[in-house]
């Protein structure tokens, strides 16, 4: 993705942000400069790999395939002693007609919530751990209330509304080609991304930047080493 593709949609982001009235931490809108100069205070940030996270899944093509996110709160799997929270909390934006792709969580148990903008439809299958997605019946919560759909079912959550996933349940994204991006929270056990998703198909997680502008937030792979 070029830097300035990735600036864009940071600041979109933020607009949807307002506009739904989900208001992040101060450190999502810390300058490059900033990080430069932090210390081990802010250590839990950097190696939580709290913050901005855009992504086009190593596709090219980031309004068809792609996910925009920023990761609130997280412990960490590796370093439970230092850090021991057993949850996590994201706020994530997709555009209009805008597709993230089919996964499952070998561990890691989550809620989607649509917290405001556009619908947003979520495709779940039962999958193994043979990368098979099941030609069974999926159940699962909404809001407390079970929904039991066919393989390859669609959920669709209008804003307020949220879905339970859990271990091995393929899932992916798509919002209506109409209407504005939607917000999306998640709200999960603890968050490990290196180890925990599994890809239907094999993709990339991070994207390869182009440094065509400076950038205007860090991603939260790019953190320099904190002194």
């Amino acid at each position: 993705m070029k830097r300035s593709e990735i600036n864009k949609v940071i600041k979109d982001m933020e607009k949807l942000l307002r506009e739904c009235h989900f208001y992040l931490p101060e450190f999502a809108s810390w300058s490059p400069d900033k990080w430069k100069n932090l210390k081990s205070d802010a250590r839990e940030i950097v190696d939580n790999r709290l913050g901005w996270d855009i992504t086009d899944y190593g596709t090219g093509k980031f309004r068809e395939y792609g996910f925009s996110l920023f990761t609130i709160r997280n412990g960490n799997v590796k370093d439970p002693q230092r850090y021991p929270k057993p949850y996590a909390e994201k706020v994530l934006m997709l555009y209009p007609g805008q597709f993230a792709p089919t996964h499952y969580h070998w561990n890691k148990m989550e809620d989607i919530i649509n917290r405001g903008g556009n619908d947003i439809y979520i495709t779940v299958w039962n999958g193994n751990d043979e990368n098979q997605k099941l030609d069974t019946d999926v159940t699962v919560s909404c809001d407390g209330v079970l929904k039991t759909v066919q393989a390859g079912g669609k959920i669709l959550l209008h804003p307020g509304e949220s879905i339970t996933i859990t271990p091995y349940l393929y899932h992916n994204f798509i919002t209506n080609t109409s209407g504005g991006p939607v917000l999306l929270g998640e709200v999960s056990m603890c968050n490990d991304d290196e180890n925990d998703n599994n890809f239907y198909d094999k993709i990339g997680r991070f994207p390869e930047i182009e440094e065509d502008e400076e950038p205007y937030r860090l991603l939260c792979f790019e953190y320099p080493k904190i002194r």
